[in-house]
């Protein structure tokens, strides 16, 4: 199923019916500021089992999550005072920040070492929908072979994966370009992968 969302101006009446399916454990693709993702509610295990195996992907390697805003991922963070500076001067944004999480957070999503990774898109559709669901999805690209090519299209997405998720949004052409990864863990920022996303304010 694809839904075509105004990328502008996204229609509030579609963005409550895709938040909807999504409350009924609906995984869905969507578009972010670094590319088409795959994502669910993080509180769905029943979905979150479903994009695993999906992907393919190893149990115990957890999944970064969408957050609408900085009140928002201080539910699911301990931000520290530098840490929040820093998140209130560059988000929303394409990055992707690690930080200590709260036991709200499922286990799923969590590292060993207690941190999760932590987004907050700017891509129009992507927050109107964290926004009306109040609560963070995952976050997590599309699984394709190492030398295919990275699919821009909801027709593509729908072509590789229609068959395996329950809704697409379509929200018009988006290019493949990965998050910076920056952790604020300690006291001073350490970048662990440079790209999308002006890293000089890290550093």
């Amino acid at each position: 199923m694809i839904i075509n969302i105004n990328p502008n101006n996204p229609q509030l009446r579609l963005i409550k019916q895709v938040a909807d399916k999504i409350n009924h454990g609906a995984v869905i693709c969507y578009p972010t500021d670094t590319g088409y993702g795959i994502g669910c509610g993080i509180f769905n295990p029943k979905a979150i089992k479903q994009i695993v195996q999906l992907k393919k992907r190893p149990q115990n390697k957890p999944f970064s999550f969408m957050c609408y805003d900085l009140t928002n991922i201080s539910r699911y963070a301990h931000v520290s005072n530098t840490a929040y500076r820093l998140l209130k001067k560059n988000l929303p944004g394409p990055y992707t920040f690690v930080l200590p999480g709260t036991k709200l957070v499922p286990k799923v999503m969590t590292t060993r070492q207690k941190t999760v990774g932590i987004r907050v898109p700017e891509n129009q559709i992507c927050r109107s929908l964290l926004e009306e669901l109040g609560t963070p999805i995952i976050n997590t690209i599309i699984p394709v072979k190492e030398d295919a090519p990275k699919p821009t299209e909801a027709y593509e997405i729908d072509l590789l994966i229609g068959n395996r998720i329950d809704l697409i949004i379509d929200g018009g052409p988006v290019y493949q370009d990965p998050s910076s990864i920056i952790d604020l863990t300690g006291d001073i920022p350490q970048i662990l992968r440079i790209g999308k996303g002006n890293v000089t304010p890290f550093q």
